[in-house]
């Protein structure tokens, strides 16, 4: 069996789908489905059975072995914005480290996500080599918390045993439901085919014009291949960036989804708010050295080729789940 817990959640959900296209459907989904759509990124899926996170937990405490061959563990809180600290330790840092454990005496291949998060403002860059975590410094509780579990790992020695995956900004099918949090390319779809035009923010940084500002943009469908590989390369263990090592603009990935859309470009600058000026970052760009030096081959899709396929197979058909 396979368990992927957040399998409802965004990532999480694509896997099991990756886990579908290969044939795999001994799949327990955990997660906490709560009261909006997040159920419809499973209505697509295969999978032998489901069980929310808390009871999960306390069967996984209570010692009861699953006979799980790996855990894919995508849930977590995932707002960079949430500020209860306490919440934060216990659902992103302690039940990481305590299922990591549960894993390893079991034999179970453990896949965790982490977070482009805790890198900070990347001033120190984008290095995902474990020694270099020690000089890293989240801007959000929500960085903070994924970088302790992957301090954890490195000074217990499990990360000799498992791959924590640094997600940068993903984005495709089976977003929907995270509301603020929808990546940019999901929004935009939105804003233009309602008004037209796109609103971007303003830089406040000289050496970034507005809609300058750059990210490591990575479609879900190359995240979901990356862990997929991982999940079948058991020696491959480690601290991995998963991005595309590109950092590409947001008025580029605007651009984009207008071509998609056979739209005329209109980018409307704003102003950002406040409270997230201290706390912003300008540029991601993954170093993927590492994972290229494990996964031979593997290529991102160019961002307008990731694009055009999340509006046109996806975000414009009645049924844009995966």
């Amino acid at each position: 069996m396979h368990i992927v817990t957040g399998g409802a959640g965004f990532i999480g959900s694509a896997f099991v789908w990756k886990l579908n296209e290969m044939g795999v459907d001994n799949i327990l989904v955990v997660d906490d489905l709560g009261h909006g759509g997040k159920w419809l990124n499973l209505r697509n899926r295969r999978f032998a059975d489901y069980l929310h996170k808390d009871r999960f937990f306390e069967r996984v405490m209570a010692g009861e072995d699953f006979g799980a061959k790996a855990v894919i563990h995508m849930g977590a809180c995932s707002s960079t914005t949430e500020t209860d600290a306490e919440y934060l330790m216990r659902n992103n840092y302690a039940y990481s480290r305590i299922l990591c454990e549960y894993c390893l005496a079991r034999g179970a291949r453990f896949i965790n996500a982490s977070s482009a998060a805790t890198y900070g403002e990347g001033e120190r860059g984008f290095d995902d080599d474990p020694e270099r975590l020690d000089e890293l410094r989240p801007l959000n509780m929500y960085g903070y918390s994924k970088h302790l579990f992957d301090c954890h790992a490195r000074r217990s020695g499990a990360l000799l045993k498992i791959a924590s995956l640094k997600f940068f900004n993903v984005f495709g099918p089976n977003e929907y439901h995270k509301g603020d949090m929808k990546s940019v390319a999901c929004k935009a779809f939105a804003q233009i085919r309602e008004t037209g035009s796109l609103r971007l923010f303003r830089s406040y940084r000289p050496e970034f014009s507005d809609g300058g500002q750059r990210r490591d943009f990575v479609y879900v469908k190359d995240v979901v291949e990356i862990m997929w590989r991982l999940l079948e390369n058991p020696a491959a263990n480690g601290l991995f960036n998963v991005g595309t090592g590109r950092a590409e603009c947001f008025n580029d990935l605007g651009s984009a989804v207008f071509s998609a859309l056979g739209a005329e470009r209109l980018i409307e600058y704003i102003d950002m708010p406040v409270t997230l000026r201290d706390k912003y970052q300008y540029v991601t760009q993954a170093d993927m050295g590492r994972l290229r030096a494990v996964l031979k081959g593997w290529r991102a899709m160019p961002l307008q080729e990731a694009v055009t396929d999340y509006v046109m197979n996806y975000l414009s058909r009645t049924d844009p789940y995966l």
